[in-house]
């Protein structure tokens, strides 16, 4: 869900350009090793979003699997999976709902995307181990809302921590480790940029550090997943884009969308002077470069603007504008209970059923060396 930064974080947030630019290149001085880029399974194409709270729900797993084997043009499947879920204790790891969902995809001849969520919309989910709400982690997590009101909205992580960093990243090299191999593991990205407005102010220190350390658990996951598609879904806050985006691109992480809000001015701003470009001006720039990954959530069906003062598109209408616009290897639809019939319908036209990748660009991207089937 796209949220917006209130104007005097989005005015510090201006200065953080150079700041990425610096960072980044003293970090990829240092490091022991580039990232690699190939090959890269890839199998580009429409894949089914689910609801993450029944991904371990037995009948509503059952319906998906039928649709699947019913709708030829879904590659796949895009599950979330919270911290929380997958580290129960410090360094103890569970990761039997991913073996289990992917076996039963192997078996369809899908393959499973896995989101990291590191940011909750809901303030009573625990999203995160409880030993990271300690003081050595800085507790581990803040509250944020929408801006002028004082109501949590939900939580993010103290990714300026670095010690909390550096959890993160021993669970992502844990996932490398087990996954990277596997042909039918597609992919693996991390939740929206966006920190929300922190109820409790932050210092330009830690919201830079934030968007730092964000880089390096990226850079982590290309080297743990060297022949597997990673992505980070980036929205706002748009004064850090051009740098932050432009890292990501080095690295071959790919740009990856949390909604599709066709008319949103917020995310199709070209920019001026005065105010910097959003995202969605980023995804031709890099069309062909690395994988454009964007996804259409249950919110996007109902509105073209986050605000809710545009009007309800059609599923052709978001299709048409992730493939058109954005330019799109692979699109996550988010199966909504009033919505995914007329998704269905839509991808098994005879335009998303005439090749593998359902429409959508299929080339393999610059940034990898090469792509393997």
């Amino acid at each position: 869900m796209t949220k917006q930064i209130n104007t005097l974080l989005m005015t510090s947030l201006f200065f953080m350009r150079m700041v990425l630019v610096i960072w980044m290149a003293a970090y990829t001085a240092s490091a022991t090793s580039a990232p690699v880029s190939g090959p890269i399974k890839w199998h580009p194409g429409h894949y089914y979003a689910i609801n993450m709270g029944d991904k371990n729900n037995s009948n509503y797993m059952a319906k998906v699997y039928s649709e699947l084997k019913k709708t030829p043009a879904l590659r796949g499947v895009q599950i979330r999976y919270t911290w929380a879920e997958l580290e129960e204790s410090y360094g103890v790891y569970n990761f039997s709902s991913i073996d289990k969902r992917l076996a039963e995809l192997a078996a369809q001849n899908k393959r499973l995307v896995i989101v990291l969520q590191i940011k909750a919309f809901d303030p009573n989910i625990a999203f995160v181990p409880e030993y990271l709400r300690t003081g050595i982690y800085d507790e581990g997590i803040f509250a944020y809302n929408n801006g002028g009101t004082a109501i949590i909205k939900g939580h993010n992580i103290k990714l300026w921590n670095s010690e909390l960093r550096d959890r993160l990243v021993a669970l992502v090299s844990a996932l490398g480790m087990r996954y990277n191999s596997h042909p039918y593991f597609e992919g693996i990205g991390l939740t929206e940029t966006s920190m929300g407005v922190p109820i409790k102010s932050l210092s330009k220190i830690q919201v830079d550090d934030f968007y730092n350390n964000l880089l390096i658990v990226n850079k982590k996951m290309r080297e743990f997943f060297p022949n597997t598609m990673t992505f980070q879904f980036t929205n706002q806050p748009r004064p850090i884009l051009e740098s932050f985006i432009g890292n990501l691109s080095a690295m071959g992480t790919g740009l990856g969308g949390p909604d599709i809000f066709i008319e949103d001015p917020g995310l199709n701003s070209l920019g001026d002077k005065s105010s910097p470009s959003g995202v969605y001006s980023y995804y031709s720039k890099l069309s062909g470069i690395t994988p454009l990954t964007p996804s259409v959530m249950q919110s996007n069906y109902k509105n073209t603007k986050w605000d809710g003062t545009g009007y309800a598109p059609t599923v052709l209408e978001l299709l048409i504008f992730a493939r058109e616009k954005l330019k799109a290897n692979y699109i996550f639809w988010t199966r909504a209970p009033e919505y995914f019939p007329k998704v269905l319908a839509l991808l098994n036209e005879s335009n998303q059923t005439s090749d593998p990748a359902g429409g959508l660009d299929p080339n393999c991207p610059k940034a990898y060396n090469s792509c393997i089937d």
